[in-house]
């Protein structure tokens, strides 16, 4: 009896974990798959752009240049796991009036754009985008890439990789690996993870000043996760935290205009391309 009992545990439990290896991409990636409309977004001047990935897909974007004299910083955005860049329309807002250029990545698979969200995919989404940025005539100092949650994964990668003015991470982690060990604490979580998203073992890469992003709250990415990939960080870097703020809301307290603090003392322009930033 206590055999057969053992034995149907042990099946379910293989069933459970085998289903979880099996749809894990479900459980990591909530797209939205309906497409963003920009509506009074363009009374601010921003637009919808193309950008076309080096496996043939054709992505939307939503792209606000830098206002004045074109030598402000331009921010690439990559957004968190779920919805698509219509949820972020008040980010994208706030930004327009500060006087900074953003371009707002929408992955393969969400936001109406076709393809499957993958690793690899998103990867190559975020080069599309700062190959588009380098084709607008943004140069590498003025490049800023901001990474919110699962976007923070693709930030460090691209910024391990290109040189770039700047690296903003919100509610990092040191790798989805961890995370889903966290969260799923009774399974091998983090043999199983196939989308990675190592951010701890590329960071030392990243030669630009980064801000740090986290809030105390957060249950989502708890705290630990991101001061870990901050320690990991080669310097400049910079840590900035709310005792309230829990994993989306870190606006709430403050969190742009400290984004925007950052912009004004670490980013500036390579001069031979665009003179110093707020020039």
């Amino acid at each position: 009896m206590l055999y057969a009992v053992l034995g149907s545990a042990l099946a379910g439990y293989g069933v459970l974990v085998g289903g979880l290896y099996i749809f894990q991409r479900q459980l990591l990636y909530f797209p939205d798959s309906k497409r963003p409309e920009l509506g009074n977004l363009r009374e601010l001047g921003v637009r919808e752009v193309t950008l076309t990935t080096g496996d043939g897909l054709a992505l939307l974007a939503w792209y606000l240049p830098p206002s004045g004299t074109r030598t402000r910083p331009v921010i690439a955005y990559f957004h968190g796991n779920g919805g698509h860049i219509g949820y972020r329309a008040e980010r994208l807002r706030w930004f327009a009036g500060t006087g900074y250029g953003m371009l707002m990545v929408e992955y393969r698979g969400f936001g109406g754009n076709m393809g499957i969200p993958t690793e690899t995919g998103l990867l190559a989404d975020g080069a599309a985008a700062l190959d588009f940025l380098a084709a607008d005539g943004i140069a590498s100092g003025r490049l800023v890439i901001y990474g919110e949650s699962l976007g923070s994964g693709v930030a460090v990668q691209l910024a391990a990789n290109r040189e770039v003015g700047g690296l903003i991470l919100e509610a990092p982690f040191t790798s989805v690996a961890e995370v889903a060990q966290y969260h799923y604490s009774f399974i091998p979580a983090s043999v199983l993870v196939r989308d990675r998203f190592d951010s701890r073992a590329k960071i030392g890469q990243v030669k630009a000043p980064i801000l740090v992003l986290h809030g105390e709250r957060d249950r989502v990415v708890p705290l630990r996760f991101g001061r870990a990939l901050f320690d990991a960080a080669p310097e400049p870097k910079e840590f900035w935290t709310a005792r309230e703020a829990g994993h989306e809301n870190l606006a709430r307290y403050g969190a742009f205009e400290a984004v925007a603090d950052f912009l004004k003392r670490r980013v500036r322009c390579v001069e031979r391309f665009c003179g110093r930033f707020g020039g």
